[in-house]
């Protein structure tokens, strides 16, 4: 099983704002794909999936704020 956790996209950030999940329970993800849209410091980025697997449960709803290395 692998974690996705909220990176740091800059040395300022401190939390990330899930904007729009692109993938949903139970997908099929590669290894570098877009899985979701995440917001902080007004800039939205996309996160993507750190392994190639299946996504078997989303923690962060759309619109949770997820503080920086926590999944």
């Amino acid at each position: 099983m692998v974690e996705v956790i909220m990176p740091r996209m800059d040395p300022e950030m401190k939390e990330g704002r899930v904007v729009e999940w692109l993938k949903k329970e139970g997908d099929v993800v590669k290894e570098g794909e877009v899985i979701a849209r995440v917001e902080a410091e007004k800039v939205v980025f996309d996160l993507e999936a750190p392994k190639s697997g299946v996504i078997k449960k989303i923690l962060a709803n759309v619109g949770d704020v997820v503080p920086v290395g926590k999944p």
